[in-house]
């Protein structure tokens, strides 16, 4: 039983270090080199940090963190060519729904195989995807290798499993002498569904972070109300040790949005790209001036308030509502990018029957782009309708018909959109069959809306979770606070310090600073706020703006529950 105890850790170790040492074999700089360049400077620094910590004779509670981040950086250099492998395989598991759809419209069309592969590594938004067909390309141009063993080769020396099975059976169907885009309409199916389960997988993952989430955050929000609680009874800095705990929470909380960030699928809604001033984020700048403007005018006027110049409000406005009264105007532009971003939703779902439908018309019609649009615009698609329109002005204008999609992309604010119509344009203008290429492209952006309503439903249940936590939270953090200040005001009533009773003895409230540390409880209520409405963002893959939404939601909710429990714990212990 032992032996197989031990034998599990030991398997792990050496998977782990047969995965570290294929990162290194993978590297662009030879291992030597990385060895001389990155991890002998870093080890130098580790030894600097211990030699700098004695000869300066720092304390154990300065030198130890000195000493701590020297050894970081050590572990930093060691692990980073397998960190970088790693988000490469990521970057590829995330992108590659959209590369096979561009692949297989490009397939279908009249230029050459290498084309193909080519106009992919120029794609700079696929990242592993594109890096991976520039050496493709390379092995074809420059060795004069043939695609399939190209394809081949590349598979070996490929770190995504997702990709080798992919360039595999390429290289196999190149050289057996079928089509690309036979074989490329044969992997559609496969190919999706397996982006489905993989994006199903992120969500349940999503899943598990979210209940990790909450039992950290409660056991750190704990440990914040034992630090608010122990000094009474030990006698140390309540403020310092206050303070180092709100650190903690707050790094805590910051290190989960990191990894949200990493599990949640990546899938963004908008289309963010300048193009002369049209789309939905244009209307934006000026809500955001004025909240932020009306934010700022506040601020000032309750830091002035809490400073004692205006006394009016600072005795009217319970200090908690004055810390949450100057983020209400950010509610603003949040909600204004929120109403933006459900027509962006909307839209997305309407373009697949619009690109199906334009394909369709084409094809019986033999026609150009904006010929058929001249019928196809007077169709209702909804909250498309409008950007159709404009389209098929812009097309009839003589426009370039890459521009005239790119402003129609704009005008959408929908990433997808943008994606998929420059596909159909660049498949229209290189021979492809619209008919063909409106099939294929409607049913990919079908699937990534359906498993876009289950990411919405996880984001839902995310909020639930976050509210309920900052409630909890904010409720033990006062009152904790309330009961010490219960217990300060009892023993200055019995001057039990100066009547040396044992009573006076055991509890030490002399060092508790009431109103420092009530500010630093706001401080934490402003930060849990913050970082909640970006893991929020992060979920949804929304623009970072309407995340203003649920920061101020939340400042609003743990400013309440502060003032009720206040209240309420003055009126249950005074009765």
């Amino acid at each position: 039983m032992s032996t197989d105890s031990q034998s599990a850790p030991d398997m792990s170790a050496r998977t782990a270090l047969e995965s570290l040492n294929r990162a290194y074999a993978n590297m662009e700089m030879s291992a030597s080199r990385y060895l001389l360049l990155i991890i002998a400077p870093s080890f130098v620094f580790f030894i600097g940090t211990g030699v700098a910590a004695i000869v300066l004779g720092l304390s154990l509670m300065v030198a130890l963190p000195v000493v701590l981040l020297g050894m970081l950086a050590v572990v930093v250099a060691v692990i980073y060519p397998k960190l970088a492998q790693d988000r490469k395989r990521n970057q590829v598991r995330q992108r590659f729904h959209l590369f096979l759809t561009h692949i297989t419209v490009l397939s279908m069309t009249n230029i050459n195989r290498v084309e193909i592969f080519r106009t992919l590594a120029e794609e700079d938004e696929y990242d592993a995807l594109a890096e991976e067909m520039g050496h493709l390309v390379a092995m074809v141009d420059t060795w004069n290798q043939s695609l399939d063993d190209a394809c081949r080769l590349r598979a070996k020396q490929t770190t995504s499993p997702l990709l080798n099975d992919f360039l595999e059976r390429l290289a196999y169907t190149v050289g057996g002498g079928q089509q690309i885009s036979e074989f490329l309409m044969d992997e559609q199916d496969t190919i999706i569904q397996q982006f489905v389960t993989r994006y199903e997988a992120d969500l349940a993952k999503l899943d598990v972070m979210k209940e990790l989430y909450m039992s950290m955050m409660l056991s750190v929000a704990f440990i914040l109300v034992f630090a608010i609680v122990l000094p009474i009874l030990i006698g140390i800095s309540p403020t310092l040790l206050i303070a180092g705990t709100i650190v903690m929470f707050s790094i805590v909380q910051a290190g989960f949005v990191y990894a949200i960030h990493v599990v949640s699928p990546y899938d963004p809604i908008w289309y963010i790209e300048e193009t002369e001033g049209v789309g939905p984020l244009t209307r934006i700048p000026r809500a955001l001036a004025i909240g932020v403007g009306c934010s700022i005018l506040l601020a000032a006027v309750m830091v002035l308030a809490a400073i004692g110049i205006i006394p009016a409000v600072a005795a009217r406005v319970p200090l908690p509502l004055m810390a949450a009264i100057p983020v209400t105007p950010l509610l603003l532009p949040g909600w204004r990018m929120r109403q933006e971003e459900q027509k962006v939703k909307v839209r997305d779902g309407e373009f697949p029957s619009f690109i199906r439908a334009l394909g369709a018309v084409e094809s019986v019609k033999q026609t150009s782009t904006g010929s058929v649009l001249e019928s196809l615009r007077r169709k209702d698609f909804g909250a498309l309708t409008d950007n159709v329109d404009a389209l098929y002005k812009r097309l009839n204008m003589r426009i370039d018909d890459v521009r005239s999609w790119r402003l129609f992309a704009a005008e959408t604010g929908s990433y997808l959109i943008q994606k998929f119509g420059d596909m159909y344009v660049v498949g229209r203008q290189m021979g492809g069959d619209p008919q063909v290429l409106g099939q294929v492209i409607s049913e990919n952006q079908n699937e990534v809306l359906k498993v876009r309503e289950k990411r919405e439903q996880a984001a839902m249940t995310l909020i639930g979770v976050l509210y309920g936590i900052t409630a909890a939270a904010v409720f033990s953090f006062f009152v904790g606070l309330e009961v010490v200040e219960i217990m300060m005001g009892i023993t200055s009533n019995m001057n039990l310090q100066e009547r040396g009773d044992v009573a006076g003895s055991l509890l030490s409230t002399e060092q508790y600073d009431i109103l420092t540390i009530r500010y630093l409880l706001i401080l934490t209520i402003l930060i849990n706020a913050a970082l909640s409405a970006v893991m929020i963002r992060i979920t949804d893959r929304g623009h970072i703006i309407s995340s203003l939404v649920h920061f101020v939601f939340m400042t609003w909710l743990g400013a309440v529950i502060a003032v009720v429990t206040e209240f309420v714990v003055n009126a249950v212990i005074s009765v």
